[in-house]
């Protein structure tokens, strides 16, 4: 299969997790046999900050207005499946040139999907339209559960699937380094998640100022007060997130406000940090308890207090059960194979369709 993919970034990890997780599963479904193009849009902000420049696993471009991608038509047009990703800056012009040009499958990766929707219910949303959302074969989505059953019903996707985020299971590992840190956070800073970081970690830093604690990823505010024992950095590559989460007793999952509304949106940083084996706390939502079972591979956290019970003891074994259960179902090489599945079922009710309208 040829695949031409329309991202937000391949080439820079800064400040998105579109970058590591189009690298997990652009990767492995390369190593099934396919050919890949991702053209990234040619923005200052990732090009000053790029830390992979000429994978080895697909042909990466850049472009530099929508314009542009008449440079790409032939690629777009004979490809057999071209897949735009959310938040692709002008992506709804993208889209429509997209549905246009390509005449094989068509589809959307929604990295975002509870943010794609509240932005579309708020007629803010900038990368894409109900409209492209009926003329894309299929919709690939971050989140599952009834979300898909939205998708479908309302927005009149021809075929809604679930591809969540996953890992690679040869770059995230346990690592063998010292434990520095009783509690870690690694992602970028949103005003949504901010305030349960400050209920789950800041808080119990407060109160324990005897632990050590550490806040990685960019954007954060100079206003806000940081313990003195909670260690900040500013940006962390991907090469560093295994022995980063190695060193870390536990780690905190942080889940923005609408994907807890919709449920079923697990972060590529979850997977990551199951990989490596630390011990996951977390904000709680819908669907979180079938990908990891609750007190045995994950502990759930409403308050301060739940997290100081947790960091008074040691689950090894909790990271040990997480890492099994991710490896068995969410690593890179399982969701490329979904992938493959989704937009070969596109495939044939793109020709069933068309054979109906003849």
């Amino acid at each position: 299969m040829k695949l031409v993919v329309l991202g937000l970034s391949l080439s820079s990890s800064w400040g998105n997790g579109h970058a590591t997780t189009f690298r997990a599963l652009l990767s492995a479904f390369a190593g099934r046999g396919h050919e890949i193009l991702f053209l990234e849009r040619d923005v200052p902000w990732y090009a000053g900050q790029r830390d992979l420049i000429d994978p080895a696993f697909c042909r990466l471009e850049f472009y530099d207005s929508v314009e542009a991608l008449e440079d790409w038509r032939h690629e777009i047009e004979t490809a057999d499946a071209v897949m735009v990703g959310s938040y692709v800056p002008d992506g709804i012009a993208v889209g429509h040139h997209v549905q246009r040009t390509a005449r094989g499958v068509t589809a959307f990766y929604d990295i975002d999907t509870p943010v794609t929707l509240a932005a579309l219910r708020e007629g803010r949303c900038d990368y894409l339209s109900a409209e492209l959302i009926a003329g894309y074969d299929c919709y690939c989505s971050f989140t599952g559960g009834p979300t898909l059953d939205l998708l479908e019903w309302h927005y009149r996707s021809p075929m809604a699937r679930a591809l969540y985020c996953s890992v690679d299971a040869s770059a995230y590992r346990p690592m063998d380094v010292p434990k520095k840190w009783d509690l870690s956070y690694l992602g970028t800073y949103s005003p949504d998640r901010q305030p349960t970081l400050e209920k789950l970690l800041i808080e119990p830093a407060r109160l324990l100022p005897d632990r050590r604690f550490v806040v990685a990823g960019p954007q954060y505010p100079d206003d806000i007060d940081w313990p003195a024992n909670v260690e900040r950095i500013e940006h962390l590559a991907p090469r560093d997130h295994a022995a980063f989460y190695s060193a870390s007793r536990y780690t905190l999952n942080v889940t923005r406000a609408d994907m807890i509304e919709a449920g079923w949106s697990p972060s590529v940083r979850l997977f990551e940090a199951a990989a490596c084996g630390t011990p996951i706390i977390s904000d709680v939502w819908p669907g979180l308890n079938e990908l990891l079972e609750p007190n045995r591979e994950i502990i759930f956290a409403w308050n301060p207090e739940q997290v100081i019970v947790a960091l008074h003891e040691d689950r090894a074994d909790m990271g040990e059960a997480a890492r099994r259960r991710i490896l068995n179902q969410h690593i890179s090489r399982n969701r490329a194979a979904e992938l493959e599945n989704w937009l070969q079922e596109a495939a044939r009710m793109r020709t069933r369709d068309m054979a109906a309208a003849e």
